[in-house]
């Protein structure tokens, strides 16, 4: 008589758990993806890639219109696969978006580089903070999120704070909606300060001085390309590796959020909703052993751009998967506080930035 399998039972519960995981988030999964592939593949015609709409702006647009529209009759299918889009895939893109980055890249725009992204970062986010919660009167949080797309990397930054301060899905979306807003201004504008700067010498240091400052002060990757390529290739490259040491500082940032969050919840006796212990994000962590690796292995380049191309998509999911749980109610209902806060900042980083980049270039 055959003796009877000892794997039969573990593989058979296996797959009934992925049937019931597919069950219940394929659905949702499907949506948020389906959209992010067309967010990516929109991004890349000229009409938007010119004007440095990225494919997380497209996939967010999409999400918000599939979102107030068809999805609120299939929400109750789609919530599990949706929420995982948002969540759990955005913390995977936030770690692959290290692969865009070296240790090598601090040296393209040096020391004086580094400390004006850090100062042009540090000030802007205090900005934020002060001027929205007491001149705007905003909440905390969407303070936050709106100093955060400001002072580092537009809608991924956004992203990335939403889980470390426990923001709402319309508080995440009225921020990102002002990083487009001023970062697509921002294209235009930047050219033409160019010339201003070519007769006042504003910001010094010429094309690649010019460079370091819309790396430093641009919200966005691709909005930074858009205005530095207007300007010339020297331009263009600069400002490409300054915002890039820009972007590195997105995790020690989110440690430092943290670890503040955790000091003040201690002080006020553990209440409220962000109250506890720290609360380290994991995949600030795994975005820096990320960078390092970049660093000292040298991957193939069909490797590495298969992974950036996986990293696009895993965040296009994450902003599709935002849109389609934002309501145009949430944010009509927002005001028109947010949007001064943005405005406010994007003066800051523009004469502000100019101030740095002149104290330091």
């Amino acid at each position: 008589m055959p003796y009877p399998s000892m794997s039969t039972p573990s593989v058979s519960a296996g797959s009934g758990k992925l049937a019931a995981f597919l069950r219940q988030a394929g659905p949702g999964l499907l949506l948020a993806g389906g959209l992010g592939a067309v967010a990516m593949g929109v991004g890349t015609w000229e009409a938007f890639a010119s004007r440095g709409l990225s494919a997380l702006t497209i996939a967010i647009v999409l999400g918000m219109l599939v979102g107030n529209t068809v999805y609120p009759r299939i929400a109750d299918r789609s919530a599990a696969g949706v929420g995982i889009a948002k969540q759990t895939l955005l913390r995977a893109g936030v770690v692959l978006y290290g692969l865009r980055l070296t240790w090598q890249d601090i040296g393209g725009v040096g020391v004086a580089g580094v400390l004006t992204d850090a100062v042009v970062l540090l000030s802007t986010f205090g900005l934020a903070w002060l001027v929205g919660t007491r001149v705007f009167k905003l909440d905390r949080t969407s303070a936050w999120l709106i100093g955060a797309g400001s002072s580092i990397c537009g809608a991924a930054a956004v992203m990335a704070t939403a889980p470390v301060v426990r923001a709402k899905a319309d508080q995440v979306a009225v921020a990102v909606a002002t990083v487009v807003v001023f970062g697509t201004l921002a294209m235009f504008l930047y050219p033409f300060l160019y010339q201003l700067n070519a007769a006042w010498e504003l910001v010094p240091g010429g094309a690649r001085g010019f460079g370091v400052y819309v790396g430093s002060t641009v919200h966005e990757v691709a909005q930074v390309i858009a205005a530095a390529r207007a300007v010339g290739t020297e331009a263009a490259d600069t400002a490409v590796i300054a915002k890039m040491v820009r972007v590195m500082m997105l995790a020690p940032f989110l440690l430092a959020l943290s670890a503040w969050l955790a000091w003040d919840g201690a002080r006020q006796g553990g209440r409220g909703a962000d109250r506890g212990g720290l609360c380290i994000p994991w995949f600030a962590v795994g975005f820096v052993a990320m960078v390092a690796f970049n660093s000292l292995v040298a991957l193939p380049p069909e490797v590495v751009s298969l992974a950036l191309d996986l990293d696009t998509l895993l965040l296009a999911i994450a902003m599709a998967g935002l849109g389609l749980t934002t309501h145009v109610g949430a944010i009509r209902r927002a005001g028109l506080r947010p949007l001064l806060l943005a405005a406010f900042l994007f003066g800051w980083l523009l004469g502000g930035g100019a101030l740095v980049n002149r104290l330091f270039g």
